[in-house]
């Protein structure tokens, strides 16, 4: 499965992982540098999911004129 496929969560879930691995701090260098890099990946590819999430709910605002507030059920 190739970067762009993964879903925001799962990619999440990765950078999170590798951030952990990192934070650990007895990761050989080499390695240390490969986590960097996944992790740098990893984040663009997040932050373009959402900026694709983000120009999708304006279409939808621009398109109803107006953005209308919703409740989850169960919540007020």
């Amino acid at each position: 499965m190739s970067k762009e496929e993964i879903s925001f969560e799962e990619a999440m879930k990765q950078l999170e992982d590798i951030v952990e691995k990192l934070e650990e701090g007895e990761v050989p260098l080499e390695k240390a540098i490969n986590y960097y890099q996944d992790g740098m990946k990893l984040s663009k590819l997040c932050s373009e999911k959402l900026s694709n999430v983000e120009k999708q709910m304006e279409q939808i605002v621009n398109e109803q004129g107006e953005f209308k507030a919703f409740s989850i059920q169960g919540e007020e």
